[in-house]
């Protein structure tokens, strides 16, 4: 009966260690209003849930935003870019146009006897 007793004096000395400072936790918690609150349950975890889509919506709403922006730079690149190309192509044209008559007038000339033309390029003037 000694042993029963001290076994049951052991037990109930460890239970009073473990457990009054477990109750006392669990009393400061439950006292303590500056603490955060638990997020375990489904309302929380769904106001969480959508909270982080909405960020996530607004995420990439920006990143539509700033695709759409850089789409409309290239466009306008591109304008430009185009318009170039058709004042460089106006241009080149003008050009064969002005080349064209400077042979045809060298043609004549050379028709004429006035202008000799070597095979190296060059123009003698012959008179």
């Amino acid at each position: 009966m000694k042993k029963s007793f001290m076994a049951a004096l052991i037990a109930l000395i460890v239970t009073v260690c473990i457990g009054v400072p477990i109750f006392v936790i669990g009393a400061s918690a439950l006292v303590n209003k500056s603490g955060v609150p638990a997020s375990n349950s489904a309302a929380q975890a769904a106001n969480v849930s959508s909270a982080g889509q909405s960020d996530q919506v607004n995420q990439l709403q920006g990143l539509i935003s700033q695709y759409q922006d850089r789409e409309q730079q290239y466009q306008q690149r591109e304008q430009q870019l185009q318009q170039q190309l058709a004042e460089a192509n106006a241009q080149l044209q003008q050009d064969q146009q002005t080349m064209q008559q400077v042979q045809m007038l060298l043609s004549a000339l050379q028709q004429r006897g006035l202008i000799r033309l070597t095979n190296d390029g060059r123009i003698i003037i012959t008179q």
